[in-house]
């Protein structure tokens, strides 16, 4: 298992240097003069900015030179990590990314942790009780929540739950009260809970409606075969058929998915995070993307690109866990 972990993570370091090589490329080679953009975003050299200063700032910055020669001493500095300092701000991206990536990754692993939680028991009885009025129910609910974007029902819940002329039950934006440092640990908890519960959801609900789709197919695919026929004609218990026999050899799918809901909700951050205010690293991402603010931009596709790579590991190595016949020793026949 060892052996097979470290050829993995050592694999992951071509992988991440070809992803990281097209973003560089595309974002540089993108339209636009990031010294102007970035004043005018600022304001600070708006109206004052002279052709020899834009030049010094280029050439502080590496934008004079060619691409390859920008991309060689952009990784030359990530095998320090470090990502350069930012164009917006001066400040270094390690500690914008280190400031926000937590209140992302709470956000994404609570999300994922209630998909898990709700999407299989709800796949699981989707499938023993086929065609039956719960069935077609869920079934219903599922298709309506997968058919929805999450931009729309972000907006609608911020129209219609918080505040303005409709229900006032949820902030508006932001992850905590303007007098939360005055709080005591579980009126901070509650408060940042309550905080959190619309952009959560706007999360969970597709990566509900999509995990449970495909519990439901995998279990219905294991209970036809002839093993659980057997199963029953033993006079096993139907809970011990479906939660031993039926259950644990449908489960691959579920550890599969496990390795692209991840990258799916970091991408997702960028447009929920966005929308209510919440100063984690999609909207970060999504702020430099509009100054042009390369360094970042950088920074925030490393990082994703890291946990992606991660997800896929941990699912491959969950394989070896829920299912014994995949081993990674090596064959010693």
């Amino acid at each position: 298992m060892r052996t097979y972990i470290l050829k993995r993570l050592l694999l992951m370091i071509p992988t991440l240097f070809g992803i990281t090589l097209i973003t560089f490329t595309i974002s540089h080679l993108a339209p636009g003069e990031t010294p102007i953009m970035a004043g005018d975003k600022t304001g600070r050299m708006q109206g004052r900015i002279t052709s020899e200063q834009i030049e010094q700032w280029r050439r502080l910055n590496d934008l004079d030179k060619p691409i390859q020669v920008q991309y060689w001493r952009w990784l030359k500095r990530l095998v320090r990590l470090d990502f350069g300092t930012s164009f917006k701000d001066g400040r270094p991206v390690t500690e914008k990314i280190g400031e926000r990536l937590p209140i992302t990754m709470t956000l994404s692993f609570t999300a994922m942790f209630l998909v898990y939680l709700i999407s299989v028991p709800l796949g699981v009885h989707s499938a023993t009780h086929q065609y039956q009025l719960s069935d077609r129910i869920s079934t219903f609910v599922i298709f309506v929540l997968y058919s929805l974007p999450s931009f729309w029902v972000a907006h609608m819940l911020l129209t219609y739950a918080c505040g303005g002329e409709y229900l006032n039950l949820f902030p508006i934006a932001g992850i905590s009260s303007p007098d939360a440092s005055e709080m005591g640990p579980l009126q901070w908890f509650l408060d940042r809970v309550w905080h959190l519960v619309l952009p959560v959801f706007c999360y969970t609900y597709q990566g509900l409606a999509g995990l449970s789709r495909y519990t439901r197919a995998g279990m219905l695919e294991v209970l036809r075969q002839d093993y659980i026929r057997t199963a029953r004609a033993k006079g096993l218990a139907e809970r011990v058929v479906i939660m031993k026999h039926a259950f644990r050899n449908s489960i691959i799918p579920i550890v599969t998915l496990l390795g692209g809901l991840l990258p799916a909700l970091l991408s997702a951050s960028v447009i929920v995070e966005q929308i209510f205010s919440i100063p984690g690293i999609g909207r970060l991402g999504f702020e430099a993307v509009l100054n042009r603010d390369y360094p970042v931009i950088m920074g925030f596709a490393t990082i994703g690109a890291t946990l992606t790579l991660l997800g896929i590991l941990m699912s491959d190595l969950l394989y070896a866990v829920v299912d014994p016949r995949i081993s990674y020793e090596p064959d010693k026949s």
